[in-house]
């Protein structure tokens, strides 16, 4: 697969490492994820997310070969937060094309 386009998104959250796990973890039980210290990858298959959680942020980036790949995955990463974080709130990361 062809990774030609990517955004990022962060969540300023106090739980950034408990979601990260979550979410890797969910996904781990369908398709290849993995979690190492602060770090977490899950492989899509339309793309891959990258997690990195810091105390107090949340950071994901999504990767695809073109922008309806890449809109499908903030799509997924925010439906699963959304319900995971439901008591702070959370409906969407601050997505931005990553430089």
């Amino acid at each position: 697969m062809n990774i030609e386009l990517s955004s990022t998104g962060h969540f300023a959250t106090g739980n950034a490492h408990g979601y990260m796990k979550q979410l890797c973890k969910h996904f781990g039980h369908k398709i290849p994820a993995t979690v190492d210290g602060d770090e977490g990858f899950i492989a899509f298959e339309m793309g891959q997310a990258r997690l990195i959680a810091r105390d107090g942020d949340l950071q994901c980036t999504v990767a695809g070969a073109d922008a309806a790949a890449v809109e499908r995955l903030q799509g997924i990463i925010d439906s699963h937060l959304a319900r995971f974080a439901f008591r702070e709130d959370f409906s969407r990361m601050d997505w931005q094309p990553a430089a």
